[in-house]
């Protein structure tokens, strides 16, 4: 078994979250504070690009986008650079063009996901940032979880972790099976963001959501503060990536108080779940972990030299 590239596209900038679509396309976004998206075909080929540089009000991506269930609309958070305040943006999928806009819940809007009742969950860093996306006045954070109704933009509910110095990053909804008329566990990453370095070492770095409360997972510190992106996990669970602590490690529900660890790799980070939630590929600095909880680990190197971003997926019908 070997890694080969399919096809490659050149990109304004660093690319940052990526979105699967029906078609066996995707929709790829730039970092923050960015200011292009772009949707790819099937075979890797440019359908459409966008820049916001025409784009008014003026706003730059915040590295994320969501597709509404039948991939008419999109949902991509952004932030004011003259308030820093968070937006949701919603966009045609064939122009990619802004339609509407409403607030996020928050400054540092990041990643946005659908819910299964068909609102907006939205992971709010609450990092007061500069114009150039750069970290000010941490002692003003306010990290939160929000709910957004996606035809109104009516804020539905706000939680927040009891220490705000806990940015809220990524998030991911898990595989399990969950009862009639209850959301399913969505796992919640975590990035320290206190004034010592042994304060962020020695932090946890997973909540979770079930539509009613958010909580800290664990408080295992595996991740030494960092968790650069979460997926599903078997049994119901999550796999973080702790890309400075070079650790993929794995929270299960019936074992909640501990993390375990399932790969040590050099900046670990992408995490693609596979096989229903049984496996999880990695992307790391030298290649790709493939960890599966019923078979052997396996390590494939890149083909050529890269540098993965956080994000990376699965795309529908890839064999």
């Amino acid at each position: 078994c070997r890694l080969a590239l399919r096809a490659e596209r050149p990109v304004p900038g660093r690319a940052h979250g990526l979105l699967a679509l029906a078609d066996g396309g995707f929709l790829a976004v730039a970092n923050r504070p960015g200011r292009w998206l772009l949707r790819c075909d099937a075979h890797g080929g440019l359908v459409r690009q966008l820049t916001t540089d025409e784009e008014r009000p003026r706003r730059t991506f915040n590295g994320h986008v969501v597709a509404s269930p039948d991939e008419a609309w999109l949902f991509t958070t952004e932030t004011d650079p003259a308030t820093g305040e968070g937006w949701i943006s919603v966009r045609d999928a064939r122009t990619l063009a802004r339609v509407g806009s409403f607030a996020a819940g928050g400054r540092d809007a990041h990643q946005v996901l659908l819910a299964p009742d068909g609102s907006l969950v939205v992971a709010i860093g609450g990092i007061v940032r500069d114009g150039n996306g750069r970290k000010i006045e941490l002692e003003h954070m306010d990290p939160a979880l929000v709910r957004l109704d996606p035809a109104s933009g009516r804020l539905v509910g706000r939680w927040r972790l009891d220490d705000a110095r806990l940015s809220i990053r990524h998030i991911a909804w898990s595989q399990g099976v969950s009862e009639q008329g209850t959301m399913p566990l969505l796992g919640v990453a975590l990035q320290a963001e206190h004034d010592r370095a042994e304060q962020r070492r020695n932090a946890p770095t997973l909540a979770v959501w079930d539509g009613k409360a958010l909580r800290l997972a664990t408080r295992d510190a595996g991740a030494e503060g960092y968790a650069g992106d979460i997926a599903a996990g078997p049994g119901g669970g999550f796999v973080i990536s702790g890309q400075k602590a070079r650790r993929g490690l794995w929270w299960h529900p019936a074992r909640p108080e501990r993390l375990t660890l399932v790969a040590e790799l050099t900046e670990p980070c992408g995490l693609a779940t596979f096989d229903a939630g049984a496996g999880v590929l990695i992307s790391a600095g030298r290649g790709v972990a493939r960890w599966h909880v019923h078979e052997a680990p396996a390590m494939l190197p890149w083909p050529v030299a890269l540098a993965p971003d956080n994000h990376w997926v699965v795309l529908r019908g890839a064999g």
